[in-house]
């Protein structure tokens, strides 16, 4: 027993004895019993494959853009000169100049923003009703319609393509258009076959709403929820909603508190942190998207950014198509065009990565 009670005494005593006479030896010992051992060997060789690792994957990764970022600085000589590989000789501010001119870039950039900033709020506010719906309710048939949700996450978009554009080609809601097109009601006819307002006379003439070129297609798909991805925002906050805890809404129910109120006053506050992160990630697919923009805008006449990349500027064509290195030139320039594309959504993410961390280690699909 007295053994057992000094042993800690002794320990530490120990240790103060071996700490004094380490601090008493030289410089140079100390030095050599720091640092030649295994352990800091070691630790230096995993250090060095860490870095040699990371280094790689950053190379892997930010080599591509810099090869854009060089070549949309370079002249259409530099790219039939073997001897310019990713410092331009001939420096040129052409491609920016006139994209940012003839393409009609700012108004491309307004448009494109007006369009992704309220298609993504309105995907947001819309995914975030069905998703407290599916987490937080049980009725018949819940997991029916989880199961629809995941599975037009798998349906690849083009498969849909027909069904789209003719349905808001010739958009009529249970037959209501064509029953009222061209009839009398009241002594007031509902169409007039020779107003120009756009919608008008479609009706009248089709016996349906002509929704193309307008904003309406991706509204009316962003307010059912039936938008591009809005599977996976569905479910990624329903993960979310899942997570949070039930006595909560049960103490909102006993102050009185209804259903609807309990969603706007306690569970949205809480998922700001998700909803912004599926806010960001629905403004980028709309503001990158070329699918559903090329699908119901046909005209031209809006323009969006997908046209910004699409299109060479007509000045470059003219004076460059045809020379020995057009078609590496050309490429730069949609190169360019991309990175002008990208410039927005990276400041922005910028400044909300915070946010999308957070509504990612909320979601619960981490790890």
């Amino acid at each position: 027993m007295n053994a057992q009670q000094t042993a800690p005494i002794i320990k530490k005593e120990s240790k103060n004895k071996i700490k004094v006479e380490f601090e008493r030896t030289p410089l140079k010992e100390r030095l050599k019993a720091k640092f030649v051992n295994a352990a800091f060997v070691g630790s230096i060789i995993w250090y060095i494959i860490r870095f040699a690792l990371l280094l790689g994957i950053a190379y892997i990764i930010l080599f591509p853009f810099y090869t854009k970022i060089a070549g949309s600085f370079m002249g259409p000589n530099d790219f039939v000169d073997v001897t310019v590989m990713l410092i331009p000789k001939d420096f040129s501010l052409d491609m920016y100049k006139y994209i940012l001119l003839e393409n009609h870039y700012f108004e491309a950039f307004g448009n494109t923003l007006f369009l992704a900033a309220s298609t993504a709020l309105v995907q947001t506010l819309t995914c975030s009703f069905i998703a407290y719906g599916l987490a937080k309710f049980k009725f018949k048939g819940a997991k029916f319609v989880f199961a629809a949700v995941v599975f037009t996450m798998v349906v690849p978009h083009s498969a849909l393509q027909m069904s789209l554009f003719m349905n808001f080609r010739y958009f009529d809601i249970f037959g209501i258009v064509k029953l009222l097109s061209g009839h009398v009601v009241e002594g007031i006819q509902v169409f007039d076959p020779n107003s120009t307002n756009l919608f008008i006379k479609n009706a009248a003439t089709d016996g349906a709403l002509n929704l193309m070129n307008t904003n309406w297609p991706l509204m009316i798909l962003s307010f059912t929820g039936l938008a591009f991805k809005n599977g996976l925002f569905i479910f990624l906050l329903r993960q979310f909603f899942r997570g949070v805890p039930d006595e909560l809404e049960e103490s909102a129910y006993i102050d009185g508190s209804g259903t609807l109120r309990t969603f706007l006053r306690i569970i949205l506050p809480l998922s700001i942190p998700m909803m912004i992160t599926v806010f960001l990630f629905a403004f980028s697919w709309q503001w990158t998207d070329d699918f559903y923009t090329g699908l119901f805008f046909t005209n031209n006449k809006t323009v969006l950014m997908s046209n910004i990349y699409s299109t060479i500027p007509k000045t470059l064509s003219q004076q460059y198509n045809g020379y020995a290195g057009w078609n590496l030139y050309s490429s730069a320039i949609r190169n360019t065009s991309g990175l002008l594309i990208m410039i927005p959504l990276v400041i922005m993410f910028l400044f909300c990565q915070k946010f999308l961390v957070q509504g990612i280690e909320r979601s619960g699909i981490t790890g």
